[in-house]
């Protein structure tokens, strides 16, 4: 609040100097304090600074009445300044009065809320909060390599796995996995790719995991969904990092052989995405087990919407644990412990599925009734009681970034490459519907987006490589990526139409489309992820001062506790200050002066990702110390703040992601395109957030600093959108690259990969189609009204040659082949399970 006042003090007073005083000298005074804060000196720095400009200002300044009002007002400021660099003194008079009314103003948090703080590492998020984003860590980070290994098993058992998979009998017919996809799962490694090779695993890096699911997703996602749950949040993660020497021992082999199958249970009727709050328990006490009376756990649950139950061997378990005989001589609220229950012991209930939206991957509800197992049960053993919470939210700060990003992607590129394809080859009105301006911009978004969806995917991965585990951005990433999901399976499913609708075998977008909610829903609903978790956890975590002032005015040691509030506190105010001025200054200059390390077509993202940066992170600190601990009841300002600081993020990914992949000319227009709808989407989160703002005249302050020229980004315009839709409307370099990964063999039964094939085709059979109507019907030699009777009349007509009109034909037969949808007796729409 300090600095916001100080800034505020120094605007109206220049404002006051340049209408009363004038001069050039005036401006040139305000311009080089402006200058200092801009630039971030220090205190002592600025206040030496600050003599020296305001000792040649006095003597060569103005001479006027208003200019001796003016000088005496900074004479006054420079005094206040040197005072506060006496230590002693600022924090008598300043900081310990300040930091009695900053522990008011913090927010209750509850432990299960701390642990989650806790949890991970501080990556580029962190960055984005400093105003001004050190584009050379960035770029300085390593993109992600598959090695040797990995690139054999996406291109062997990957390629093997998706052959096999038809995802029609496996929803409609089957409803499940066939047998042997099964065997092939467990017994080929896809379940064992976060498990060290010391335990029989492929201890593949987070990349590789990536691409793996990226690509089945393509595919199936049945057979992703399945896949992705024993890597991700689960019984081999949890022992890999916390299980003792036998645990691992003991289940990690077994798992990476697939003689186990793992769940993991959490989620409950009564405790859904309030998960600190579930009512599962589990009691210490004395009872039997295998014959010897023994301190163990009776645990009685009721868990819903588990993956993978139905046929696990193995169910990782959270409950509540209580002591209440104190059987271990400590509390009697021992807190959210995991234990590994299998299947097999008496009281468990398992077995029974639930039905997601006609995409049957295997899930369904466990119940425990009096299920007593031995202390040696819980994951880590019995020094690991209490610590389930902590477990749980430092694997999901990786896992999140990864398991569902990435079933989201490959769901994407599937949907982008078939839709550029069918939206070529299918016609109307004698064009191809991808022709048509509405189609193109819906193409076009879906192009951008997903690329977006890669990028982010991709770089984060990558960081997670290099060490990084990025709580904040797996946040990011699971909401915005699964809600980009949705958007293009619904921009997919707008292309096709009648198509995309019509269940059977041919259809290739209808269970991907029915799974999006599911992704949507499950690791944190999308709304609380949005609205509480993005921003809530990054504005502590990662501002650069506000966890150390919390930390300071909590510590006991008031002796080391005070002197680190103050350097904290003074930290902020020139933070904010700094901020406030890097924001007005960069957006009056559209950010045009602003330094990055790169040169080019994209040097102008760079600059205003950085512009953004300071305006949001000012905004944060005027709503957090305004606001208080009223901001955490304020869920629709800390979305917006969270959208802008998505934004940004996912802009940064798309740049880095363009570096890393060689700068490909082609792909100019994509970034392009989403570069700036993600600012031109961070302008408006922030200008709801000031619309929204509860003081009002702290938000007409804040407009004046972050939007002085008012609202200047545009969304990408129709042209832009023209090229990206040209790029996978035919067979190009861009269109390959965006779609890597997707399963494309051109066999029967795989529509991706025979659309391709017609896709390239038309390369050549439209110029003889359009020969056809221009020299047969056009004239009147031609007179059939449908395509093959055309062929065989300009055959006949000598309009094409014998080859030409066989080339035709076949280019005809295989576009019907994937134009037509599917028709049943009534007796076959029923799903046959077995």
């Amino acid at each position: 609040m300090i600095g916001i006042l100080v800034t505020l003090i120094l605007i109206v007073t220049a404002i006051y100097a340049l209408f009363s005083v004038g001069g050039w000298l005036t401006l040139a005074f305000i311009a080089a304090v402006v200058l200092l804060a801009y630039r971030r000196v220090g205190l002592l720095v600025f206040t030496l600074t600050f003599t020296v400009l305001l000792a040649a200002y006095t003597i060569f300044g103005a001479q006027s009445a208003p200019a001796g009002i003016w000088k005496g007002f900074l004479w006054l400021m420079l005094a206040a300044l040197w005072l506060l660099n006496v230590r002693p003194l600022r924090i008598a008079l300043i900081t310990r009065p300040f930091m009695k009314a900053y522990l008011r103003l913090l927010p209750s948090m509850s432990p299960t809320e701390q642990e989650a703080l806790d949890a991970g590492t501080v990556w580029w998020d962190g960055e984005l909060f400093t105003g001004a984003p050190d584009w050379r860590k960035l770029l300085a980070a390593a993109p992600p390599r598959l090695s040797t290994e990995e690139q054999a098993f996406l291109d062997g058992p990957c390629e093997e796995l998706c052959r096999m998979l038809d995802e029609w009998d496996i929803t409609h017919r089957r409803a499940d996995l066939p047998p042997h996809v099964w065997d092939f799962l467990r017994t080929r490694g896809f379940f064992a790719m976060v498990i060290p090779k010391k335990y029989g695993g492929m201890q593949f890096s987070a990349h590789a995991h990536s691409c793996v699911l990226t690509k089945l997703s393509s595919r199936s996602p049945t057979a992703s969904s399945n896949a992705a749950v024993p890597n991700s949040l689960g019984p081999a993660e949890l022992l890999n990092h916390y299980g003792t020497q036998e645990q691992k021992d003991y289940y990690l082999p077994r798992l990476a052989r697939g003689d186990e199958i793992p769940c993991f249970a959490l989620t409950g009727p009564r405790a859904g995405s309030d998960a600190a709050g579930i009512p599962d328990t589990g009691i210490v006490c004395r009872g039997t087990w295998q014959g010897r009376e023994i301190v163990g756990l009776r645990l009685n649950f009721s868990k819903r919407y588990i993956t993978l139950a139905p046929v696990a061997t193995v169910i990782g378990l959270a409950f509540r644990l209580f002591d209440p005989e104190g059987l271990l001589g400590g509390e009697t609220d021992l807190g959210i412990t995991v234990a590994l229950v299998p299947r097999s012991t008496a009281g468990v209930g398992i077995g029974r599925r639930h039905f997601p939206l006609n995409v049957p991957f295997q899930n369904g509800p466990i119940q425990g009734r009096d299920v007593f197992v031995p202390l040696d049960f819980i994951v880590g053993g019995p020094k690991m009681i209490g610590q389930g919470w902590r477990m749980l939210v430092e694997q999901l700060s990786v896992g999140r970034c990864i398991s569902l990003p990435s079933n989201a992607t490959g769901g994407a590129k599937a949907a982008v490459f078939a839709t550029g394809a069918y939206a070529r080859i299918r016609r109307q009105f004698n064009m191809p519907v991808g022709r048509f301006e509405g189609v193109e911009t819906v193409i076009a978004r879906m192009v951008g987006t997903t690329y977006i969806m890669d990028a982010g995917r991709s770089v984060t991965t990558a960081a997670i490589d290099a060490g990084e585990k990025p709580a904040v951005p797996a946040a990011m990433l699971k909401y915005h990526i699964t809600e980009m999901g949705r958007q293009v399976a619904n921009d997919a499913m707008d292309v096709h139409g009648g198509k995309g609708i019509c269940l059977g075998p041919r259809n290739y977008l209808g269970r991907g489309y029915q799974i999006v909610p599911v992704a949507i829903t499950v690791e944190g609903a999308n709304i609380l992820t949005r609205n509480l978790m993005i921003f809530g956890q990054g504005a502590i975590r990662c501002h650069p001062f506000v966890l150390r002032e919390m930390n300071a005015a909590h510590d006991s040691d008031r002796r080391r506790g005070v002197p680190a509030f103050d350097t904290a506190l003074f930290g902020h105010i020139g933070f904010a200050i700094s901020n406030a001025m890097r924001s007005l200054v960069m957006a009056l200059t559209n950010a045009r002066f602003t330094r990055v390390p790169v040169k080019g077509p994209t040097a102008r993202y760079y600059q205003h990702v950085v512009r953004f940066s300071a305006s949001f992170a000012f905004a944060v600190d005027v709503a957090m110390l305004t606001l208080g601990g009223y901001l955490k009841k304020k869920e629709n300002l800390s979305a917006r703040l969270g959208d802008v600081l998505s934004c940004m993020y996912l802009a940064s990914m798309v740049l880095k992601h363009y570096e890393n992949q060689g700068r490909q000319k082609d792909d100019l227009p994509i970034v392009e395109w989403a570069c700036r709808t993600l600012l031109y989407q961070a302008q408006e989160q922030m200008h709801g957030f000031l619309r929204n703002f509860p003081n009002a005249f702290l938000a007409g302050a804040m407009r004046l600093l972050v939007f002085p020229r008012g609202l200047t980004y545009s969304a990408p315009d129709d042209r832009l959108g023209r090229r990206l839709a040209d790029l996978v409307l035919n067979p190009t370099a861009a269109r390959d690259r965006l779609c890597a990964l997707v399963y494309r063999a051109v066999e029967p039964g795989n529509a991706l990969g025979l659309l391709q094939e017609v896709l390239e085709l038309a390369e050549v059979a439209e110029p003889l189609e359009k020969k056809l109507r221009i020299e047969g019907v056009k004239t009147g030699r031609i007179t059939a009204l449908d395509l093959p009777g055309m062929i065989e009349q300009g055959r006949a007509a000598g309009i094409l040659s014998e080859r030409d009109a066989a080339l035709l034909s076949d280019y005809d037969r295989k576009i019907m082949e994937i134009i037509n949808v599917d028709d049943f007796a009534p007796h076959e729409l029923g799903a046959q399970m077995t």
